[in-house]
């Protein structure tokens, strides 16, 4: 059937429509409104083009142009106005809906992928649709800003237009989730992740981003997902201030953590006499995390500390007197920064441990 025949179809009756507007002078019916409708809506689920339709509509109207006076030629360029807007409302009510469907398929398709839900093989299929492959590995780099972002963010359509540009047709998916971007991508291509961090921390007006490690299979976006989100809790209570941090880089603090018992233990062993000092313990511990940040190099923690360095000595040999450990020396250093670290993580001293 060629694409005239099939376009003729929507435009069964049109014509009978148009002679009785033209004989009687009357405006279109609701009922034929509502068919007109309806049929805008049938073709634009069987894929046809609007402009093609709506060519065939003012073709119909301009056969019966010659017969007709110029009361009637009036009448019919009424009567066409009113069936064409009918028949595109119904066409763009049709897209609409597929548009809601298709944004409803995704957002299910990503809940149940970054949340590990949904039988694997059929996580699989649904995944092709949408550009992801899991016989290969995926990474995962997640952003956060100062404010949620959603799928109709600025931000996020800002990264969308600029990883196309660069990338094109790559099996790239960006997506939000719970007010941040996610973008997943092959394993071997951390290029895609790099740029989108960048493009991340620029439209989130320097957010902070995160990047999980490659895993294989739909679990494994699940894993590299979890580990970005992981980076960026560490990086709060942390407060490290590098705009992208890589989650391989960060291992180390998990295995510190993975016995709270023993570390809240440590942690108030090795720094629970600092509450003894005058002013508690916060400011000799912001001491020593300041010293071992700046690589137990006395005069820049000083600086960082805004304090001259007889001073920050002091303090140094307070902690020292307190605790029994001393900073400067490498085996008692070892303890009290595995302790900072510990503090920092379990938000001690304000949080009891």
């Amino acid at each position: 059937m060629t694409r005239s025949a099939i376009s003729d179809e929507y435009l069964e009756g049109y014509a009978d429509i148009l002679a009785g507007v033209c004989a009687t002078g009357r405006r279109l019916t609701r009922n034929e409104l509502e068919s007109l409708r309806a049929r805008g809506e049938r073709a634009a689920e069987a894929g046809l083009g609007l402009r093609h339709l709506v060519r065939r509509h003012l073709a119909a109207a301009r056969e019966l142009a010659p017969a007709l006076s110029p009361a009637g030629a009036d009448r019919v360029l009424a009567a066409v106005e009113q069936a064409v807007d009918a028949f595109a409302e119904g066409y763009e009510r049709s897209q609409k809906l597929a548009v809601r469907q298709e944004e409803a398929a995704r957002r299910e398709f990503i809940d149940d992928l970054l949340y590990g839900r949904s039988d694997l093989g059929r996580l699989a299929e649904r995944a092709e649709r949408f550009g992801l492959l899991f016989s290969r590995a995926h990474a995962v780099a997640v952003a956060h800003g100062a404010t949620p972002v959603d799928d109709t963010h600025p931000a996020t359509r800002q990264v969308e237009s600029a990883l196309v540009a660069r990338f094109g047709e790559r099996r790239i998916l960006l997506t939000t989730k719970d007010g941040r971007l996610v973008c997943i991508a092959p394993g071997d291509q951390g290029d895609v992740l790099a740029f989108f961090a960048k493009q991340a921390h620029a439209a989130t007006d320097g957010g902070r981003v995160a990047l999980g490690r490659a895993h294989p299979g739909a679990g494994g976006v699940v894993h590299s997902y979890e580990e970005a989100l992981n980076a960026l809790d560490l990086a709060d209570r942390l407060e490290l201030e590098e705009p992208v941090l890589h989650s391989a880089d960060l291992l180390v603090y998990p295995v510190l953590t993975r016995d709270r018992q023993a570390m809240a233990d440590l942690v108030r062993s090795a720094l629970g006499p600092l509450q003894a000092a005058r002013g508690g313990a916060q400011p000799l511990l912001d001491t020593l995390t300041t010293y071992f940040d700046s690589g137990c190099i006395a005069a820049e923690a000083a600086r960082r500390l805004r304090l001259s360095v007889r001073a920050l000595t002091y303090r140094l040999e307070r902690i020292h007197k307190l605790t029994g450990n001393n900073p400067a020396d490498p085996v008692h250093r070892y303890t009290l920064q595995t302790a900072v670290i510990g503090a920092r993580l379990l938000g001690w001293p304000g949080n009891d441990v």
